[in-house]
């Protein structure tokens, strides 16, 4: 069977990715020599290991970054695939070469909360582009998902172990209020990175299973201008099929159609899950 070859990436489009991650790059060096290093306060992963070793040793942020980075690259490349390596390299040399650029600038405050809110949002914002758009900045991610097939972790239980390594180390070194301005810091720049990879608006997948599916089905198209999907089910206990309702709405939509479905059903039953990402071009326009 002759193998399907997948289309390429169009040049504007790698232009584009590459442009975002650079900007991205740029961020997160922002974050780290205007706030972050003159308040003493570190990241976690990567990116933290490197700032306590600018600390603590001869070799500068850039190049520790780089260089501790690489064998996670190596091992991203044979996992997860070239594009993600290149992109990740073409990020971390970006992030490299503007700390450099930056190293010099007066920071913009040596307020310890303010360095801890506006290094967190910053860095976020940086780390959080580069993600959405091919790269990372982290290896301890990608060293997570390789050990994660040997050890009894989860991918995010294990960088929360590294994590609380690196901060308590960071306590010995900066001091222990120092370390908790960085555990804060990291935790701003942790929600932001998923605001920026999931974008601003926040979706809602909701999944309806009533004996009035119909009724209910054409009340949301009418009442919130929402198209919906049927799908079928059979109930465990009953083995009955039964018609399925699945419908994607904003989460200020979420009481209206509560109220549209119990108008109609009030025994429905109802599951409404987070989504990560909702595309498509129908989907901006409901009717209120």
């Amino acid at each position: 069977m002759e193998k399907k070859q997948h289309r390429k990436e169009s040049k504007t489009h790698l232009v584009y990715r590459l442009l975002m991650i650079m900007i991205g790059a740029f961020l997160a060096a922002a974050a780290i020599e205007l706030f972050l290093v003159p308040n003493q306060l570190i990241d976690g992963g990567i990116i933290g290991v490197s700032l306590i070793l600018d600390h603590l040793t001869p070799f500068n942020f850039a190049i520790l970054v780089v260089v501790l980075n690489l064998p996670f690259m190596y091992y991203g490349y044979k996992q997860i695939g070239k594009t993600f390596a290149f992109s990740t390299l073409f990020g971390i040399i970006g992030l490299a070469t503007f700390e450099t650029f930056l190293h010099h600038t007066d920071p913009f405050t040596t307020e310890p909360i303010l360095g801890t809110v506006f290094g967190g949002l910053t860095l976020g914002l940086g780390v959080g582009l580069v993600i959405r758009h091919g790269g990372s900045m982290d290896g301890t991610e990608i060293l997570g998902i390789l050990l994660t097939k040997k050890i009894p972790f989860s991918i995010g239980e294990f960088v929360m172990f590294t994590n609380i390594f690196i901060f308590t180390w960071a306590g010995f070194v900066f001091s222990w209020e120092n370390a908790m301005y960085s555990v804060m810091a990291y935790y701003i720049a942790f929600k932001t990175i998923d605001t920026v990879i999931q974008g601003l608006d926040e979706t809602k997948a909701v999944l309806i299973v009533s004996d009035l599916y119909e009724e209910i089905s054409d009340a949301i198209l009418d009442r919130l201008g929402r198209g919906t999907t049927k799908l079928v089910g059979k109930g465990g206990y009953t083995d009955e099929e039964k018609e399925v309702i699945y419908v994607v709405i904003t989460r200020l939509e979420v009481t209206k159609l509560k109220s549209v479905i119990y108008d109609i059903d009030p025994q429905a039953f109802i599951t409404i899950m987070n989504t990560q990402e909702t595309r498509g071009a129908k989907f901006k326009s409901p009717i209120h």
